[in-house]
């Protein structure tokens, strides 16, 4: 799956924790066995060979995965036609695992994939066509956060450089339309108008897009991993470790952070799960992650981003089709909480069996 990968380190700092393993929504009576599953992913023919190369090494793990869990599966890449890569399979029999983030030319079409599978009677893992979709929209997210009284920054979006009005400083300059930190450089924090400016003029030519202004969060970063349907559980808490610089400019996650790894803020940034978080603000962390959740309707599982700012979490972005790979946050913060790669692979595939009729 293309999805921006962080960093995973020190996954042995704290040690397992305790963490309740009961499945936490009614799962099918079939075995992993009687379930099988379609890993559906999508491939890009415009992407770099080692782009391709890490794209079919993670399918590789995840099917691996799930057939450790006991998991019939075939792994299917899709480019543009997802209604003929599965003519061949019949609905009644098979989950299909949604590991799509676009289609080949156009990496906003994630939504089309649901869409596609719905018409064809497949039931499927995550998030629906219209959850996806809207999860595009930073505008979007941010008004079904507001509309619920879910704290999320203070935030304008700007079609001209101009930014009359604007005095909150300091602030970060977002596409209102890109994910995967694209556009997140160390430059997105401003810290006059003359810099605000300057960086939605740099996002309106280099995006042909919208820029979101948000009053910048200068606080502990978390990225939660929720999952279940009903009532979802948050897994344990991973914290993104800025301690090792001292400049806000570099506290937050850039597109380089994520995806180069010769850069300093690649190698320095840790993530800590479990975080060492107290109580009181975990809980709180809890409730508005599982509150967001909810709000953009997220279904299976999901991660929030959320910063904290005298004690206040504030949702800074809401990912219904979150990066599950095996390096990634939500599988550690699945491991810290007692699954292997292949529990979590199979625990997500039966919060979607409970939804098929197998014939």
């Amino acid at each position: 799956m293309r999805q921006s990968t962080t960093k995973i380190s020190n996954h042995d700092m704290h040690g397992p924790v305790a963490f309740d393993t009961t499945p936490w929504t009614q799962r099918s009576s079939k075995t992993a066995s009687e379930v099988p599953v379609l890993l559906l992913h999508n491939l890009d023919r415009s992407w770099s060979e080692a782009e391709l190369q890490e794209v079919l090494t993670a399918a590789e793990k995840l099917e691996a995965a799930l057939g450790q869990a006991g998991h019939p599966v075939a792994s299917l890449a899709i480019h543009r036609d997802v209604e003929a890569v599965l003519k061949d399979f019949a609905p009644s029999r098979y989950i299909v695992f949604n590991w799509c983030d676009g289609l080949e030319g156009d990496p906003k079409a994630e939504h089309l994939v649901p869409q596609a599978l719905e018409a064809l009677g497949f039931t499927y893992t995550g998030a629906e066509a219209q959850t996806l979709l809207i999860s595009q929209d930073k505008r979007q997210i941010k008004r079904a956060l507001q509309i619920r009284g879910i704290p999320t920054p203070w935030g304008r979006v700007f079609h001209q450089p101009e930014a009359e009005g604007w005095d909150r400083f300091p602030a970060i300059v977002k596409p209102v339309a890109e994910h995967c930190s694209f556009g997140i450089t160390r430059e997105a924090v401003v810290d006059s108008p003359q810099e605000l400016e300057r960086q939605i003029a740099r996002v309106l030519e280099t995006f042909r897009e919208p820029a979101l202004v948000e009053d910048f969060i200068d606080g502990r970063e978390f990225h939660v991993a929720v999952w279940g349907n009903g009532h979802p559980r948050v897994l344990p808490l991973a914290e993104m470790d800025f301690s090792a610089f001292d400049d806000i400019h570099d506290r937050l996650c850039t597109f380089e952070s994520k995806w180069d790894p010769q850069s300093r803020p690649y190698r320095l940034i840790r993530t800590l799960c479990p975080s060492p978080v107290d109580d009181k603000l975990k809980a709180r962390i809890e409730a508005v992650a599982i509150a967001a959740y909810h709000a953009l309707g997220c279904r299976d599982y999901g991660r929030m981003d959320i910063r904290v700012r005298d004690s206040v979490p504030y949702v800074l972005d809401v990912n219904p089709n979150p990066d599950i790979c095996d390096d990634g946050s939500f599988a550690l913060a699945a491991e810290v909480a007692g699954y292997s790669y292949a529990d979590m692979a199979s625990h997500i595939v039966f919060l979607a069996a409970v939804r098929h009729h197998f014939t």
